[in-house]
């Protein structure tokens, strides 16, 4: 079905009902919110050509015309292709380009960065600037009656992966992968209530965007910060006015509003559920955080090919400190969610007893229908209807799953596999440590060696020894650092995540002898 039929229900049924917040200032009703959305799809067939299957791109930063658009193009029966508003103006010309998109929405400061950088839209792309009058005169033209029809196997969200290394993919996900992700959601996740509202601090074009849809069928309340992002004292004063407050975060963000709510003696007041997810979450850092804010946090493990519907701990598990494994639970990333199944496999994809590491393989109707315009890798990673989710992890007797790294990135030493996240576990438990990553770097008598490229945390040094010193004290002695690499940052993609690849790249420039990488 199309997804835009979940707002003109909620339309029906909550018209006068507040749907859409900039801050603390009210943008629109839900019947208000519909009615654009109906002209909006009304200018885009009639102005603009646009057929059901047409991409239509968004690349804006969190706005209260995001959400407009998304729904918009939904009616109009297009697939929306949802850009990272912090890529390079280039990465997003090619996005445009391989994913053959008849229009993009863009906000001032991406629009700016297109132009700036000179950019020439393929024939056949327009592009709407969302914060002129040529966006807002689309709303003149008369109102489509109701959403295209739309069919279960129908593209509905085409989502380009980070692409750490070459190109990025482009993951096809359909109208049923959308409907069994927000089933999924109901079920294993949380209960959205009609007076809860839906808190945008993450970027609307990855899974905080996707989280739109329960809010909207429930005729729940949506606010876009006006810093239009993550600000930790924005999101305390949000969530204190309008109270029921949910929303998803990634770890990094996690970090910083515990930190902040620190310093001013705030306990989570006005937060319903905190979804956190998108990379690791340290054992350390979800403990200080149930400390300060209590039993709000959900965590869920997905990615762009299933999105967010892989496996959920709930808000019990993360709270609990009952159970005999509750610290081994807690470092899990929960069970399977209710629509999909899990296999721990070999390379040749049999299933391995309790306990052992494989890969993830998934199964379920949220699973992407592949990869647009790249049979190969659809081939490599779907396979006998599972998808081959490139992460290794092991599940205990009672199906809790505990992800180690992705398989590209474990590290065999002297024959032996090496988890970077083991490791990275027990050098974050120091007080000196702010962020690390852990690698392998070649080696001629053991193939590869373990390099902790290390942040330190401001004012609390720490060196070499101390490290070493604490994971001999945790860890096999094979798999501790041989080298502390102290920088002053990490390089992270747009979405946040530990280039690995690029500190592989760049070992030589620490000193090590690394030959061909």
């Amino acid at each position: 079905m199309n997804p835009a039929i979940w707002l003109a229900r909620a339309a029906h049924l909550y018209p006068d009902d507040p749907a859409l917040f900039l801050g603390r200032k009210l943008i629109a009703t839900y019947a208000g919110l519909a009615g654009r959305v109906a002209a909006l799809a009304g200018a885009l067939v009639g102005q603009h050509g646009i057929a059901p299957g047409d991409r239509v791109a968004v690349f804006m930063a969190n706005c209260s015309a995001y959400l407009e658009v998304l729904y918009g193009a939904w009616h109009a029966g297009a697939a929306v292709l949802p850009i990272n508003p912090k890529l390079h103006p280039r990465e997003v010309a090619w996005i445009l380009e391989h994913a053959e998109a008849k229009l993009v929405f863009a906000s001032g400061d991406q629009a700016a960065a297109l132009a700036e950088a000179g950019i020439e839209l393929s024939p056949g792309c327009s592009l709407i600037h969302a914060d002129r009058a040529e966006y807002r005169t689309l709303f003149d033209h008369a109102p489509m009656p109701d959403p295209a029809a739309r069919g279960r196997d129908d593209l509905g969200w085409l989502f380009y992966t980070s692409g750490t290394t070459g190109r990025p993919k482009g993951v096809m996900i359909t109208c049923g992968n959308l409907q069994a992700m927000a089933m999924a959601y109901f079920i294993a996740v949380d209960a959205v209530r009609h007076e809860d509202a839906m808190l945008y601090a993450a970027p609307m074009s990855h899974g905080a965007g996707l989280y739109n849809f329960m809010f909207v069928m429930r005729g729940a309340r949506h606010i876009i910060p006006e810093s239009g992002g993550f600000d930790a004292g924005e999101i305390t004063e949000l969530t204190r006015h309008h109270r029921n407050v949910c929303m998803f975060a990634a770890p990094t963000m996690l970090r910083r509003l515990i930190g902040d709510a620190a310093g001013k003696g705030y306990r989570g007041d006005g937060i319903k559920t905190i979804v956190y997810g998108g990379g690791p979450m340290y054992l350390a850092d979800i403990l200080a955080a149930v400390d300060a804010f209590g039993p709000r946090f959900v965590q869920i493990y997905g990615q762009g090919e299933s999105p967010m519907t892989i496996t959920a701990l709930s808000r019990e598990h993360v709270a609990d400190r009952t159970h005999p494994h509750w610290r081994g639970r807690l470092g899990s990333v929960g069970t399977p969610q209710d629509c999909v199944e899990i296999r721990i496999a070999d390379g040749a994809g049999n299933a391995v007893p309790p306990g052992q590491i494989g890969e993830i393989l998934v199964r379920g109707p949220q699973v992407m229908a592949g990869y647009w315009r790249n049979a190969d890798a659809t081939l490599e990673t779907l396979r006998d209807g599972w998808l081959w989710t490139g992460d290794m992890g092991s599940m205990d007797e009672d199906g809790f799953l505990t992800l180690q790294d992705r398989s590209k990135d474990v590290i065999i030493s002297g024959g032996s596999n090496i988890y970077p996240r083991e490791v990275e576990e027990v050098l974050l438990s120091h007080d000196g440590v702010a962020e690390v990553c852990v690698i392998g770097r070649p080696d001629p008598d053991w193939g590869e060696a373990v390099v902790a490229f290390v942040v330190r945390e401001q004012s609390r040094p720490v060196d070499d020894a101390a490290l070493d010193r604490l994971c001999l004290d945790h860890i096999a002695r094979f798999k501790r650092p041989k080298d502390y690499v102290f920088v002053p940052s990490l390089p992270k993609n747009a979405y946040g995540k530990v280039l690995k690849t690029e500190l592989r790249q760049r070992l030589g420039e620490f000193g090590f002898d690394v030959g061909p990488i």
